[in-house]
């Protein structure tokens, strides 16, 4: 039961850490997930999915976030966002401007759903490489 409740611990962990991580405050999912890849390996496919999950979370409350920013004249820096669209939100794991990314896609109202695929995708590709790197 110990043994269980050690895993689970682990993984409830790194989908906290994932989670803030993707907010504007600072983290390190990538090192979470790395030694809890380290000390159970096993874990490989619920850890990546866990960890995609979180910090997808994480980003969608960033999109929230930016969508009760008051609208003005759109930013000239945001042109290309929306004219790039959800895809864009691929970058969404890339650090310093992935945050970025996902409070501009909420306050320029991109699709919800799309957005959360996006993110869900390139976040997913980033854990997917550490878990390559580690196991």
């Amino acid at each position: 039961m110990s043994v269980l409740l050690d895993h689970t611990a682990g993984l409830v962990g790194l989908v906290l850490v994932s989670f803030l991580s993707a907010t504007l405050l600072p983290g390190g999912s990538e090192a979470a997930l790395a030694a809890l890849l380290a000390t159970h390996p096993e874990q490989r496919d619920a850890a990546v999915l866990l960890a995609t999950v979180g910090n997808t979370a994480g980003g969608m409350v960033s999109y929230a976030m930016g969508r009760f920013v008051p609208r003005k004249e759109l930013p000239p820096r945001l042109d290309t966002l929306r004219r790039h669209g959800t895809p864009a939100l691929l970058l969404s794991w890339v650090p310093l401007i992935g945050d970025a990314l996902c409070l501009a896609a909420g306050w320029l109202r991109l699709p919800p759903w799309r957005s959360a695929l996006m993110m869900a995708l390139g976040k997913g590709a980033r854990y997917v490489a550490v878990a390559s790197v580690v196991v």
